[in-house]
């Protein structure tokens, strides 16, 4: 299993309100497909609340102790995603993928989102990276109902 770290609230949308593409200005992705564990980042992306989709979701979500608490947490493994597939928004021509696409963003197509029941505090890195053995560990055996990695 691989990792991407993700700045506040984007991983909240991704695990929790249905943010299938993860827009990057390049394929960090390379031929990798699989299991992903979403790490939310120390920093906020504050310009991020500015965003349609954002506000929407957050107008939307009516357990507001659970929104604080999720898009509160920083530095670790929230939840695990399948990266299906990976492309460049020109391949859609002026349709977009998905609703939280951006134009002239390359596409991390994600599935299946599993939450986990408690956050699991890391280290997160550029790029995708790969979680340390104990860490890959706690993700399979916090994962929300004994939902499976592959």
């Amino acid at each position: 299993m691989r990792a991407l770290t993700v700045q506040q609230p984007w991983p909240t949308a991704i695990v929790h309100w249905g943010k299938s593409p993860e827009n990057r200005s390049r394929n960090i992705a390379g031929a990798y497909r699989g299991p992903l564990a979403i790490h939310a980042g120390l920093r906020e992306d504050e310009a991020a609340y500015d965003d349609e989709m954002i506000r929407e979701a957050l107008g939307t979500y009516d357990d507001s102790w659970r929104l604080l608490d999720q898009l509160e947490t920083r530095g670790a493994i929230i939840g695990v995603v399948d990266l299906v597939a990976v492309h460049h928004h020109s391949d859609h021509g002026p349709d977009r993928c998905s609703p939280w696409a951006q134009q002239g963003q390359w596409h991390l197509m994600l599935a299946k989102p599993r939450p986990l029941a408690e956050p699991i505090p890391c280290t997160g890195r550029l790029g995708l990276w790969t979680p340390t053995p104990d860490v890959l560990a706690a993700v399979e055996l916090g994962l929300v109902g004994g939902a499976q990695t592959a």
